[in-house]
């Protein structure tokens, strides 16, 4: 336990962004985007084993023991807490350790845009994060609901698997439940949610058609409901929803998104050119006039043309983003070429 504590202070100063503790290696640190291995004896199979069975509980345990993985979050009081996942590979234990920093950043500190400060005052309505895992989603929808804290009055329910950013009553009370511990799944948690008397909801992840639906209605229904998906951009996050509906009642949801949806926003991470540290560049899409026909009409390809064209609105493609830290030599050109065409 003492090792483990020293390896998760040591990445909280380094100021990693995760940390990989694998039978068989000595542990890696990701540093700024990269794996950077730390200069230790290899952990064991019974090292990895001892890490684990120190911070989890005994029914944990026996779910590891059943199914072979298991999330938790987990804290070291005056350093930082840790979104957790400990799995099997190759018969042996590995953990694999999310740093949260202590402090909830704000929207002016992460860079992200502006507007969302508009957007979350909406009183009821749909606002997606999306992105690939590790792209800083969950810390975008903390500093959103943060701001709401400082600026709003209202009541605030998020369900997280796991609680990462914990937030303190100000402005806002926030009520936050963890998945498997508080409640037994998102679909569970935002059905009883319905009934808790909530202005906001944040459901830490979208993932399958009953959250999904159920998140739609809560929108409908007045309520400002905040989720995240894995998709890569705003056009594929629209196209992610309606996909995951029965073909019969696709053009009922197309409208019913048309209608509720506030906006989405899609980022990744990259390593800044001269200083440490990695910057967001994003994509957002406000749901305009515009957008809701295409929407209705089954015209997401068009999406991408209006964004290019609403600037004034607040709307931005990830590629203009990304031409623009270029513009600011905030990010290598380098590291952009995969993702920007004509180049």
């Amino acid at each position: 336990m003492d090792k483990l504590i020293a390896l998760l202070t040591k990445a909280h100063y380094k100021e990693a962004s995760d940390v990989h503790l694998v039978a068989g290696s000595s542990p890696v640190f990701r540093v700024d985007g990269k794996l950077m291995p730390e200069k230790e004896d290899r952990l064991m199979p019974d090292d990895t084993m001892e890490m684990a069975r120190a911070i989890l509980t005994d029914k944990l345990w026996d779910q590891l023991q059943e199914v072979r993985e298991v999330d938790l979050s987990y804290g070291i009081p005056g350093v930082s807490r840790f979104r957790v996942n400990i799995f099997y590979q190759r018969s042996a234990i590995s953990l694999a350790f999310r740093v949260i920093p202590r402090d909830i950043p704000t929207i002016d500190s992460l860079g992200i845009p502006q507007r969302l400060k508009e957007l979350v005052k909406k009183p009821h309505g749909l606002i997606l994060v999306t992105g690939p895992t590790g792209s800083g989603k969950s810390t975008s929808l903390a500093s959103m609901i943060d701001y709401m804290n400082h600026e709003m009055n209202r009541h605030i329910i998020t369900l997280e698997d796991p609680i990462e950013y914990l937030h303190s009553h100000n402005k806002c009370i926030i009520e936050q439940r963890e998945v498997g511990f508080d409640t037994l799944s998102f679909k569970d948690g935002l059905r009883a949610s319905l009934r808790q008397d909530p202005d906001v909801i944040l459901v830490g992840e979208l993932r399958d058609l009953d959250t999904i639906q159920t998140a739609i209605t809560a929108a409908e229904t007045g309520h400002l409901v905040l989720g995240t998906l894995h998709t890569q951009d705003t056009t594929g996050t629209i196209d992610r929803i309606i996909d995951v509906f029965p073909v019969h009642q696709k053009n009922q949801v197309r409208t019913m998104l048309a209608n509720v949806l506030i906006g989405v926003m899609s980022q990744r991470l990259f390593p800044t050119l001269n200083i440490k540290g990695r910057v967001a560049a994003t994509e957002l899409l406000i749901n305009n006039a515009a957008i809701k026909n295409l929407i209705r009409n089954e015209k997401m390809h068009q999406i991408p043309n209006v964004l290019q064209t609403s600037k004034d609105q607040g709307m931005h493609t990830m590629e203009m983003d990304m031409r623009q830290l270029i513009a600011e030599k905030r990010i290598s050109e380098l590291e952009l070429l995969p993702y920007v065409s004509g180049q």
